[in-house]
């Protein structure tokens, strides 16, 4: 995987795992539900990180996961 794309990769990573941390957060502590358009934004970057996965290449990915 090539500098930027792993760059790409990593911040997408970085911003999901700080979103789903302030859902937790709040179902844990506020004992309240996200926003429904905060989880459509974070949907949007798993798909968008999932796209760059996609584009480096699927054989790796199918055969690693079973085709999936």
């Amino acid at each position: 995987m090539s500098a930027s794309k792993r760059e790409e990769v990593v911040s997408h990573l970085r911003y999901i795992r700080l979103e789903l941390r302030e859902m937790h957060q709040m179902l844990i502590k506020d004992d309240l539900l996200p926003d429904l358009n905060h989880v459509k934004e974070v949907h949007a970057q798993l798909d968008a990180l999932h796209e760059i996965l996609l584009n480096k290449g699927n054989k790796k990915i199918n055969s690693e996961f079973g085709g999936i």
